[in-house]
């Protein structure tokens, strides 16, 4: 079933619209408790980190976990305590994303962390939330680190799994037989995300090429000649936004867009991309959505809307790492919720409960959401389709499994759980 998302909106724009709809339906955000009540009680210390400077901006996980935990606070809390969300900027620096945690856990005695979105701190602090007994309820995770480690679990799914869900979409809908995947040069990131679009390629009888930028001094133009030069049939922009666009603007001056598929991750699903790349690329470019469309009538999806309205700043984005940032916020909510009144600020009993999370659902993600012990995470692994159609996105392939030996894994224990 095709629908076409609102064109020309931008993140401002969406928040403006929800909150006419919001107001027309006459129902107000709905967080925790929600007893109306301002809670009063003994905070209980959360934390959370963050990313934010060059090469970009992932505090949209964080502002929307803050804006769902001030919601709970002004429901009841939890049993009537506070949740006091402690955040940390890593600004991109090892050093400061380990300093980061250790402030949170050993100074600050968070009992969890949640809402975490940064490259650099699930590399770095993997081991340490380990170590700390912390299962770490991130939103906004790109590394590998972040998703192939005991102690870390998304709402988000990061490069590899949207890549594949792109490149299988292209293999199923498109007819692509070769697919050039243009990333960074990060092997954690790009390399690690690129070569398992290979593989899945490879195990479909077709071909997979990579091609990788410096992220220091990034050459569009060189890497779209090398992209060319492999012979692929389509092309796989696994890159921040900024690039993705530059890439594309490259490829119109030489007229590329009908030599080739283009197909991108999630990064380039975003209000402003239409727009910046403009008329020529109009219904040439899909896009992989990890989470549900923006404007989609789920439950969730509108009440992120409208907690983002009512305890958010107006320039908090409105994007996918929000939404992840709102989920893991509100699974985190639902699971403490659920617990003895007593035990939720345990720090050994808070996370044991996170840990036995299974079969959590929202209109937001396409299936269950789960935890449990094991040396990988990664419970969003299906996703969405859209078109870069007529100043906006078309939907043109809902919900769908991403098939790939890499989830086999994740598909026994799902199975192991009743989730498959």
């Amino acid at each position: 079933m095709k629908h076409l998302i609102l064109a020309g909106l931008t993140a401002v724009g969406l928040a403006g619209l929800s909150a006419t709809n919001a107001a027309a339906d006459g129902h107000a955000a709905k967080c925790g408790m929600g007893t109306g009540v301002q809670a009063t009680g003994e905070p209980i210390k959360v934390g959370g980190i963050h990313g934010n400077a060059a090469p970009g901006d992932f505090s949209s996980s964080t502002d929307a976990a803050a804006a769902y935990f001030s919601c709970v606070n002004a429901n009841g809390g939890i049993h009537g305590r506070p949740i006091e969300y402690l955040v940390e900027n890593d600004q991109w620096n090892p050093e400061l994303a380990g300093q980061a945690a250790l402030k949170l856990l050993v100074d600050e005695k968070v009992v969890a962390m949640v809402g975490n979105g940064s490259f650099l701190e699930m590399a770095v602090n993997a081991g340490t939330y380990a170590e700390q007994g912390i299962m770490t309820m991130a939103s906004a995770c790109a590394v590998s680190e972040c998703f192939e480690s005991s102690n870390i679990v998304s709402t988000n799914q990061g490069p590899l799994a949207s890549n594949i869900g792109a490149a299988q979409f292209a293999q199923e809908e498109l007819g692509s037989k070769s697919v050039a995947c243009i990333g960074l040069a990060i092997p954690n990131v790009g390399t690690w995300s690129c070569d398992q679009v290979t593989k899945l390629m490879e195990s479909r009888g077709g071909a997979g090429h990579s091609i990788f930028l410096n992220p220091a001094a990034p050459d569009v133009n060189s890497a779209l000649l090398e992209a060319v030069a492999t012979g692929a049939d389509t092309m796989l922009l696994n890159l921040p936004a900024g690039l993705g666009i530059a890439v594309l603007k490259a490829a119109e001056e030489q007229d590329l867009r009908d030599a080739y598929k283009w197909i991108a991750p999630t990064p380039l699903y975003d209000l402003s991309v239409p727009e910046a790349i403009g008329k020529y690329w109009d219904g040439a470019v899909y896009v992989n959505a990890e989470l549900a469309p923006f404007t989609d009538g789920g439950a969730d999806n509108k009440n992120w809307i409208k907690v983002m309205d009512s305890y958010a700043k107006a320039d908090d984005p409105r994007d996918s790492f929000s939404q992840s940032g709102y989920l893991s916020a509100r699974f985190f909510v639902d699971t403490l919720l659920a617990m003895d009144a007593a035990d939720v600020g345990d720090r050994t009993k808070v996370n044991a409960a996170i840990t036995a999370i299974s079969g959590y659902k929202s209109d937001l993600l396409c299936g269950p959401y789960y935890v449990g012990k094991a040396d990988f995470h990664m419970p969003n692994h299906a996703g969405h389709m859209v078109l870069i159609k007529d100043g906006g996105f078309e939907v043109v392939r809902d919900c769908y499994d991403y098939d790939s030996a890499y989830f086999k894994p994740h598909f026994a224990i799902e199975k192991e759980l009743g989730l498959r």
